[in-house]
């Protein structure tokens, strides 16, 4: 059952939301060769209980952190180590998600670690890019093939492949909710979105081969091929005027 939010609710997520780009804003500021992933853990904790809120995906079915940082080939929930450092060159998505008075504020980006190749470069900003038209393509009335439309097209053109098997999703109280917000399709299919929805746009873009496995410890997805996967992530609104609004912007 998709659940359509108030404008009221809507402002307290926009509030969890800008919490988690200053979570964000912190990481970014930590990134640099040498760091572990544990240490972006306890700066996403304590900067999140800091401001009253809780991380959502510590304990949630089981993840043991409070934040996700996946390196390279990592597609999505990687899980931080003491035992993993950032090395120059690597590309790291921090997926951070604050719960804020009871609402949500899911959001993700990509860094660069030092000098990066020009692949990690090219696939960054592609995923960055795809975000941009994903979101670019949501009003009142369309359609989330097409968000997916927008940004297959686009990521294929450029010989990258769009993750299948992770979808975004609606969010409000509950951090997973309908509708599934798929990063491939067609135009015009689909569920329609409508005044009210609250959902995350985040594609996984792969650097050839959109297929990816599942490690042993049932949570860190990587690449089918081994090469890399970058990520971006917002939570958006379409308000009851109307109104596209990005909860997780600045």
């Amino acid at each position: 059952m998709i659940i359509l939010k108030s404008d009221e609710e809507i402002d307290k997520m926009r509030q969890a939301g800008k919490l988690a780009c200053k979570i964000l804003d912190k990481v970014e500021a930590l990134i640099a060769p040498g760091i572990t992933t544990e240490a972006i853990n306890e700066l996403v904790e304590r900067h999140t209980r800091e401001n009253g809120a809780t991380s959502a995906p510590l304990n949630y079915k089981g993840f043991p952190k409070s934040v996700c940082t996946s390196i390279n080939d990592v597609v999505c929930h990687g899980i931080p180590s003491k035992k993993v450092f950032l090395k120059e060159g690597d590309i790291i998505n921090v997926d951070v998600t604050p719960i804020l008075n009871g609402y949500h504020g899911d959001s993700s980006r990509t860094f660069l670690v030092g000098n990066v190749s020009k692949e990690a470069k090219a696939i960054t900003e592609c995923a960055k890019k795809c975000l941009e038209l994903g979101i670019s393509a949501v009003h009142d009335g369309c359609r989330v093939g097409d968000i997916g439309f927008a940004i297959q097209s686009y990521a294929e053109s450029l010989g990258y492949g769009v993750v299948r098997d992770f979808v975004g999703h609606g969010i409000g109280k509950t951090f997973h909710e309908e509708p599934q917000i798929y990063h491939f399709g067609k135009l015009g299919k689909g569920t329609r979105l409508t005044k009210g929805m609250v959902f995350t746009i985040e594609p996984m873009i792969n650097e050839r081969d959109w297929q990816c496995e599942i490690l042993e410890d049932g949570w860190t997805a990587v690449t089918a091929d081994g090469l890399l996967s970058a990520q971006f992530e917002h939570t958006v609104a379409i308000r009851n005027d109307g109104s596209v609004q990005i909860l997780t912007a600045p």
